[in-house]
């Protein structure tokens, strides 16, 4: 029996994207932590049999040995949870926007509700590990990236910290999401009729994954613009990311710049200058998937940059972030 980690939220799409993931982790098992939204006769997402389950409570914690508590839940309930299996003893992985920005300010403007422990804000670790990971092992408390954020954030921000980009000119990030990015909660928009054979824009300037993108790339708001889309698919993100520069030369230049950020990175992959990434390449793997292209002549640039958005969007980065926070290998369970 390997260490036990609990799992709220595991009827989602992004809690059952954990249990397949810890199910063949070599030192966790997951436990499932019955919360009200688990409850009822509804249709049930495949899973292996014989799973642990125990009561959402903190005592839960105590009584099954948690070490870590995953939290993929909508934001108000994972403000709700969290300070109690924290004052448990567990380590708390929100897969939700609850403690991702640093003020209350902030996610009222974003979220457009009230945040109930502004505390915590100022505690919480932001997971993105390719730009965050000495924090994370000291966390308590660690926030789990958006989807969207993780994509544009390790294509971004490497470049504003070499100061190649023409900022007085923006950056423009165009990106397409499959539609479990919107969760398992049935809606009009995500019905089979509106999204087959269809594509469509939502939350123009005023997404709430943007001050992530911000906070992590250093850019102010006036500087980039974001556009969300569906496509027409499960599962996926592609962002493509249109900037000016009169510093770099070529997309040699341009892919060296991401080779001696992400060298050393286990999830960032590389492609050739000139070739990009595509859905299928990242399908159920933690991996992030980067392409570069360079013209000189105009001083345009273009990366595309690919993940899962429910595995290195969601609960993959979360398993890495467990990982970190649990001194196991960070790579465990993903590769």
């Amino acid at each position: 029996m390997g260490i036990l980690v609990g799992i709220v939220g595991h009827r989602g799409y992004s809690g059952a994207e954990l249990i397949r993931i810890l199910n063949k982790h070599p030192h966790v098992e997951p436990v499932l932590l019955d919360h009200r939204e688990d409850a009822g006769d509804g249709p049930k997402l495949r899973r292996p049999s014989g799973l642990r389950r125990a009561a959402c409570h903190p005592d839960s914690v105590v009584s099954q040995n948690l070490a870590a508590v995953f939290l993929a839940t909508a934001p108000e309930v994972s403000m709700e949870l969290a300070p109690a299996f924290l004052h448990a003893g567990a380590k708390v992985i929100d897969l939700s926007g609850a403690f991702r920005l640093r003020t209350p300010d902030r996610y009222r403007k974003w979220y457009n509700a009230e945040h109930t422990q502004p505390e915590l804000l100022a505690e919480a670790a932001y997971g993105l590990p390719e730009f965050c990971r000495a924090a994370i092992p000291r966390a308590r408390l660690i926030a789990n990236p958006g989807c969207y954020p993780t994509a544009a954030n390790l294509a971004i921000r490497p470049l504003i910290a070499a100061g190649v980009v023409d900022r007085t000119a923006g950056i423009v990030c165009d990106g397409k999401s499959g539609t479990s990015g919107a969760g398992r909660k049935p809606s009009q928009k995500t019905s089979f009729c509106e999204v087959t054979e269809n594509f469509s824009a939502y939350a123009v300037l005023q997404h709430r994954h943007v001050p992530e993108m911000l906070q992590i790339s250093g850019l102010d708001e006036s500087e980039l613009s974001f556009t969300a889309q569906l496509l027409p698919i499960d599962r996926g993100i592609l962002e493509t990311i249109y900037f000016r520069s009169t510093y770099i030369k070529s997309s040699a230049e341009l892919i060296a710049i991401y080779e001696q950020q992400f060298g050393q990175e286990p999830f960032v992959r590389l492609h050739e200058p000139g070739t990009f990434p595509d859905l299928h390449a990242v399908a159920r793997t933690n991996f992030c998937d980067i392409g570069v292209t360079f013209d000189a002549a105009t001083g345009r640039g273009v990366v595309v940059s690919a993940i899962d958005n429910l595995v290195k969007g969601a609960a993959g980065q979360a398993v890495q972030n467990m990982n970190l926070a649990l001194g196991f290998t960070e790579t465990d369970g993903l590769l």
